[in-house]
């Protein structure tokens, strides 16, 4: 059985995206609801890798938007769990910015997500 703390390691999880047009505002640069649903979606998998059980979101703490999203960038979308409660769980996660074609990586998104633990009856359940 792992511990909490290599249960944690386990769990981070790591998505690239490719920004299309398609994905992007009148401004060219990624919308801020995509941007929400590709955090959501990568926490979410963090939490499940984590707690091997059915999760739900419960809240999405402050999400800070410091950098524009371009189009025709690539994305890291990377998710770690911050701390483990009985029933519930937080997930960070941050996106960073990389340039196709320069080595060049920034944060540009940063936000927290709780998640619960729920049974077979949707009811709260040891996430532990």
């Amino acid at each position: 059985m792992k511990t909490i703390e290599e249960r944690i390691i386990a769990s981070e999880t790591h998505i690239f995206k490719a920004v299309f047009p398609n994905t992007t505002n009148h401004y060219g640069t990624l919308f801020g609801g995509t941007a929400m649903q590709l955090m959501d979606e990568v926490a979410f998998i963090t939490a499940t890798r984590f707690s091997r059980q059915r999760v739900v979101t419960v809240c999405s703490d402050r999400i800070d938007f410091t950098k524009p999203i371009p189009e025709g960038t690539f994305v890291e979308l990377v998710g770690k769990v911050k701390s483990v409660g009985n029933t519930s769980l937080k997930v960070h996660v941050d996106i960073f910015i990389e340039e196709m074609y320069q080595d060049l990586r920034e944060k540009a998104v940063s936000g927290e997500f709780t998640f619960v633990a729920l049974d077979k009856d949707k009811k709260p359940i040891p996430i532990v």
